[in-house]
């Protein structure tokens, strides 16, 4: 009996323990509401950007907040993801009060301030990303704190102030990347003694000191990147002991002293970068026990002796580059056994002997840059077997012989320079095979006979220079070369006509026409012979004293001739475009260097411009994907990256490429979740090439009027989220930009849709950036007919409204599945007619009717695609408030809740710079308001006040 009744009596104090603990959970969810709540204060821009975060913080409404992900038992806040929201202002000391949150991601905003200490407090943090914001001050000595962190992130901020050594304390730590910011001091040696850090970023600070021995300590390391600091001295021999290092970067540092051979024993080393230093001595021929070594970057040292044959025993080796050293010696052969090589740089050495026959072996090759040495000896034809070749440059060398017309057979070669050699014979007219080609430089060479007429049919060619050689004949053959931009056929021995038709028109008739000044005094002594003579026959005094003073002045004019010819520089002019002046980063064009990609977005610029072009096959147009108005879409798969859409532009040059340039790097800064980013961009005469995100399903237009495009019918929520993300996106450029945008060609083509349908607003081409004024007055109209707002049409005054107006129409699209014009029948007139018939419905779209349970959500976007599309542009609502309306419409379903957030895995190999974070990925739903709060219902009744006035 006392057995029987004692179990209740030991089960009440379990009962009420349990029950305490639950009360204080349930108290700790109630606080992080009402701190999620106070963190959104010290956002400037919270109110547009976290609109769903509102009322109480009541348990557990918050939990379906934008980027909240909480536990599925306690509801306590487990992740908050706000990354890529262009929120503004700081991060609030609040934030500490947040004692279950695991991962906390707030990349990619505006963020300034300082980090605060209080971050310390969040005891179970395992991520921390505060990447690409404007945080400035020192990093917290608090953040030591988290014995659970695993990932710190705070790279590409203004961050200052010395790295502190209490980083070491985390036992967890796996990545540490503080790329990017303004630290100074020394790297702690403590940091070295963490045994589970894998990766180390910090490129780009203002760090100084040495490496230390015991960097090796490091045992589980596989990423260190220090590069573009000012670190000095020798690079420890211990290094050999860093075996697990896979990228080992050094570049741009003062580090002095030879190479140590002991780098040869880091068999795992997959990118070796000590490029931009004071390096000497030779290069080690151990380094040949590399054989999983992709990239050897040694360019830019002091490095002396020969070029290793070892290094022929890399035989994963794609990227060597040597360029800008003291080497000399032959090319060695076994660099054949390089079968993977893609790029070969030695620029700027000095090499000597002859191009190695052997080097057709390498069938990978893109990039061969061997100018600059002292290299002799004929071309070899073997050349032409590099059949992937896409640039060769030999220029500034002793290159003897004629040029071998297998050449031609290079069939993706786009540069080629073989300038400043000792070349004879003619040009090959085998040259006309290389329809790739848009850069011939053959100049300062001994070349004669005439310009192949097979030359002419290059239409890709954008640069020829073949000034200072024996070039006879004329230039009729590149009359039709199209796309030519730069031409130097100067100081040869050409004669007839300059054509005056085509683009000739554009070229300095003066330097077509550019000859040695022997010739000109040939031409001088013999005008003034012919003068003298015919002065002695006529017997005239008066005219024979005027020869005589002639030929005084003359001879004047000759010796000054003499004199400058003497004296100037032997270089000879280069004949351009006349209308515009080159920038910097086109330069490219004429030197020695490919035109260079700028990149916006990426870490590291893993690609070149030679990758794209072997990639698309110079742009071949089996990858085009689209047409534009100005412009050619092609799509680009890289590898280990998602594709890329590149847009070449028709026109090569802008009217300002000043302005063009800033433009691109204004809206390369845009981030929005509903803007098409763009990655990179390349200016050059070879073409202007802007790379964006590829979208996946194409354009709006695409889905909804191309019948090969319909790859899903769209019901009435996914074209709600559509008409959503595109409001959001213009209301972000009209009202949070700084300077605003206007858009001025928003249309259903420029909507792009990825994989979930989601749209992405594309094709700032033509937008602009307004500074003061309410309104611009634009010289000509531009953007879509059937878009173009008839008011900014009659008076070419833009504002924000004119998109609105723009907007209005692509709302009438979505809602109807027609065209804006098609059969000559204008969709807005239609639509107008019909409302005022009260028969609007019967144009809803089938696949609408079909999917929609409440047909009055239907007539209520009507409404508000036809008060966008008013006539006077003070009657039209702006993007916010149509953001606004659209927002209490779209009701998604609650996101999924997580017990825990997935952790970022590390990859097992990583043979690229690119550091990718799997990032947890919070709940980012659409807010599904109550459409009756006031300011929507205001709206809603200012459509019938307006609607019933409409034209």
């Amino acid at each position: 009996m006392r057995l029987r009744g004692s179990a209740p009596a030991m089960t009440r104090p379990l009962r009420a323990l349990a029950a305490l603990l639950l009360l204080l959970a349930a108290v700790a969810v109630a606080d992080d509401g009402a701190t999620l709540l106070e963190i959104k204060k010290s956002f400037r821009n919270g109110g547009n950007v976290l609109q769903d975060w509102s009322g109480e913080g009541a348990s557990p409404s918050y939990c379906s907040w934008r980027g909240v992900l909480c536990d599925n038992v306690t509801f306590a806040v487990a992740a908050l993801n706000l990354s890529g929201l262009n929120l503004e202002g700081e991060i609030s000391p609040a934030i500490g009060s947040l004692k279950h949150v695991i991962s906390i991601d707030l990349k990619s905003n505006g963020l300034s301030g300082q980090i605060p200490d209080e971050i310390g407090d969040c005891s179970l943090l395992e991520t921390l990303d505060l990447s690409s914001n404007n945080l400035e001050g020192d990093i917290p000595f608090s953040i030591s704190k988290l014995k659970h962190l695993e990932n710190l992130i705070l790279k590409n901020n203004q961050l200052v102030g010395v790295i502190p050594s209490t980083l070491s304390q985390l036992p967890n730590l796996k990545i540490l990347d503080l790329a990017q910011n303004k630290l100074s001091g020394e790297i702690p040696n403590l940091i070295y003694w963490n045994e589970v850090l894998q990766y180390l970023g910090l490129r780009s600070n203002n760090l100084e000191g040495s490496l230390s021995p015991d960097m090796c300590q490091l045992t589980g390391l596989w990423y260190f990147d220090v590069k573009n600091n000012s670190l000095m001295g020798t690079i420890p021999e211990t290094i050999g002991n860093c075996t697990s290092f896979q990228v080992l970067s050094l570049q741009g540092n003062k580090f002095s002293g030879p190479i140590p051979s002991v780098i040869g024993l880091m068999q795992a080393l997959a990118v070796l970068d000590l490029s931009f230093n004071e390096l000497s001595g030779p290069i080690p021929s151990i380094l040949g026990n590399l054989t999983y070594t992709e990239k050897l970057y040694l360019q830019g040292n002091r490095l002396t002796g020969s070029i290793p044959p070892e290094l022929g025993n890399m035989s994963t080796l794609h990227y060597l580059n040597l360029a800008n050293n003291n080497l000399g010696g032959p090319i060695p052969d076994n660099i054949n056994s390089c079968i993977n090589l893609i790029s070969l740089n030695a620029y700027g050495n000095k090499l000597n002997g002859s191009i190695p026959r052997s080097f057709h072996k390498l069938e990978s090759l893109t990039y061969l840059n061997l100018s600059s040495n002292h290299l002799s000896g004929a071309l070899p034809i073997e050349v032409a077997r590099m059949r992937n070749l896409d640039t060769v440059d030999l220029s500034r060398n002793m290159i003897t012989g004629s040029i071998p017309s297998a050449i031609g057979r290079l069939e993706h070669l786009l540069r080629l320079n073989l300038s400043k050699n000792d070349l004879v014979g003619h040009i090959p007219a085998e040259f006309g095979n290389l329809r790739s080609i848009m850069e011939i430089d053959l100049s300062s060479n001994n070349l004669r006979g005439l310009i192949p007429q097979e030359v002419g049919m290059l239409q890709n060619l954008v640069l020829l220079k073949i000034e200072n050689n024996s070039i006879t004949g004329d230039v009729s053959p590149l009359t039709n070369c199209f796309s030519l931009n730069i031409l130097n056929v100067s100081y040869n021995s050409l004669a007839g006509i300059v054509p005056t038709d085509n683009n000739f028109s554009r070229f300095f008739t003066q330097q077509l026409l550019a000859k040695p000044w022997t010739l000109w005094l040939l031409d001088w002594f013999s005008f003034v012979l012919s003068f003298i003579i015919q002065s002695s026959a006529q017997k005239e005094i008066l005219h024979l004293k005027g020869c005589i003073l002639g030929i005084g002045v003359g001879g004047l004019v000759i010796l000054l001739v003499i004199l400058v010819a003497a004296c100037w520089p032997h270089s000879s002019p280069v004949l351009k475009d006349a209308s515009v002046s080159k920038p910097d980063n086109l330069a490219a064009a004429s030197s020695n260097v490919p035109p260079k990609l700028v990149i916006l977005h990426m870490n590291m610029a893993l690609y070149v411009y030679d990758d794209i072009m072997r990639m698309t096959e110079n742009l071949s147009e089996k990858y085009i994907i689209g047409y534009g108005a100005s412009s050619t879409v092609y799509r680009c798969d890289l590898k280990n990256c998602k594709p890329v859409a590149i847009k070449k532009l028709y026109a090569h040059y802008p009217q300002s490429l000043k302005e063009f340039e800033t433009e691109l790097e204004t809206v390369g800064s845009i981030k929005h979740r509903n803007l098409v980013s763009l990655q990179w961009y390349s200016l050059s005469p070879a073409g202007n090439l802007l790379f964006y995100d590829y979208m996946e399903n194409g354009s709006l237009w695409d889905v909804l009027h191309v019948a090969s495009s319909k790859k899903k019918k769209l019901d009435w929520g996914a074209r709600l989220k559509i008409a959503l993300g595109a409001a959001q996106s213009l209301a972000y450029l009209h009202h949070e930009c700084s300077p605003r945008i206007i858009h001025r060609d928003v249309k259903s083509k420029n909507i792009l849709l990825d994989k979930d349908y989601e749209a992405h607003l594309a094709d700032f081409g033509i937008a602009k950036s307004l500074c003061v004024s309410k309104t611009h007055t634009s010289t000509y109209v531009m953007g879509t007919i059937a878009y173009i707002d008839p008011e900014y049409a009659r008076t070419s005054r833009l504002n924000e409204k004119s998109d609105v107006y723009s907007y209005g129409i692509v709302l009438l699209e979505l809602l109807t599945g027609k065209k804006p014009v098609d059969d000559e029948c204008n969709l807005h007139h239609l639509v107008l007619s019909k409302a005022a018939e009260n028969t609007v419905m019967e144009m809803v779209d089938p696949d609408i009717t079909d999917t929609c349970k409440d047909l009055g959500e239907v007539m209520k976007v009507f409404q508000l695609a036809l008060l966008c599309s008013k006539r006077q542009p003070s009657d039209r609502p702006t993007m916010h408030e149509v953001a606004r309306v659209l927002d209490s419409l779209v009701c998604p379903d609650p996101p999924s809740k997580q017990t825990q957030p997935q952790g970022s895995q590390q990859s097992a190999t990583a043979l690229s710079y690119i550091s990718e974070y799997v990032s947890l990925q919070g709940g980012i739903a659409l807010s599904c308001a109550n459409s009756s709060s006031a300011s929507d219902a205001e709206l809603f009744m200012k459509f019938g006040e307006v609607i019933s006035n409409t034209e």
